[in-house]
């Protein structure tokens, strides 16, 4: 009975020993392998298998790139301003050896790296160029940290200023500066506004005036029309009214000449037309001397239609 326990108890043991030889790397990590202590080989992805007691695993890298966030810094610029700058670096392990036997503690020597080049690059410029140069000091510090982490393993893909803190009086001269850049800007486009405005009144103005005009032109134009057409039609109206008045004559004399009128029908006619003319508002009437005068007349109307005829 003890003898099956302590077979038991070795093949479990067996068994751990054996599962503990096993290892598999996943994707983006890397294992650095040691020997009895010393550097034995790096494992990618896979599985892989280790000697137990002898050799073991002394080091699990992350490849994925990090991101690692430094508190503020205090560094002085040029003309000896203390500000407050905290900034953010990405980096990517390149080589798990060098990471792991090169430098006791990466990060904190990132950190101590990046404070000093900061402190560096900073004091080579003036307050008002550390404001509006982020770029620039980026790409130097980016530069100089990638050539001082290369033996370590690690390449510096980027830095980024997160914050520039400058001290409570500059700060507050800052913001009083850009209040009165903000009333600048206001008044201008305030004024500009006003301009627009008289610039749109005066076209209003003009556009109305130049309307007015227009329709004064049209209504202009349309009464002249319309007393050229009254004018016409006056006129043929006029025209149409001789016209009638001779074919009513040229009418009359026809039926005269066609009834075949003498002279006592003349005469007769002739006295007809005496009578309407005294029946009439005219005070003085101009009558012939005698008959022999009437009758003249009827012989003279009697020629012109018979001349009238023969014309025709």
């Amino acid at each position: 009975m003890k003898t099956i326990v302590v077979i038991v108890v070795v093949l479990v043991l067996a068994l751990f020993v054996l599962a503990s030889c096993i290892k598999i790397v996943p994707q983006a990590h890397a294992m650095i392998l040691e020997r009895l202590g010393a550097y034995q080989a790096t494992w990618g992805v896979g599985i892989h298998f280790k000697f137990p007691f002898i050799e073991r695993v002394a080091r699990r890298v992350n490849l994925k790139e990090q991101v690692v966030d430094f508190p503020p810094q205090p560094v002085i610029t040029k003309d000896n301003v203390t500000m407050q700058i905290d900034t953010v670096v990405f980096f990517q392990i390149t080589d798990p050896k060098l990471y792991t036997y090169g430098v006791e503690n990466p990060i904190m020597a990132i950190e101590n790296l990046s404070a000093t080049t900061l402190r560096n690059v900073i004091g080579d410029m003036e307050l008002d160029e550390t404001l509006t140069s982020r770029e620039v000091i980026n790409t130097k510090m980016r530069a100089a940290l990638d050539v001082a982490t290369d033996p370590w393993g690690i390449k510096v893909n980027r830095v980024e200023l997160k914050n520039i803190i400058p001290p409570a009086a500059i700060q507050e001269a800052m913001e009083k500066q850009m209040k009165a850049e903000r009333e600048r800007r206001e008044a201008i486009l305030k004024a500009e506004g006003e301009k627009r405005s008289t610039v749109l009144v005066a076209e209003g103005k003009k556009q109305s005036v130049i309307l007015d005009a227009e329709a004064e032109k049209q209504a202009a134009i349309l009464q002249a029309e319309a007393q050229k057409e009254k004018m016409i039609r006056e006129a043929e109206g006029q025209a149409e009214a001789v016209l009638k008045v001779q074919k009513a004559t040229a009418d009359g004399i026809r039926f005269i000449k066609e009834a075949g009128a003498d002279t006592s029908v003349l005469t007769m006619k002739s006295l007809e037309t005496l009578e309407k003319v005294a029946e009439g508002r005219a005070t003085k009437l101009i009558i012939p001397s005698d008959l022999q005068g009437i009758a003249g007349l009827a012989t003279s109307l009697k020629e012109i239609v018979t001349d009238h005829a023969s014309s025709d």
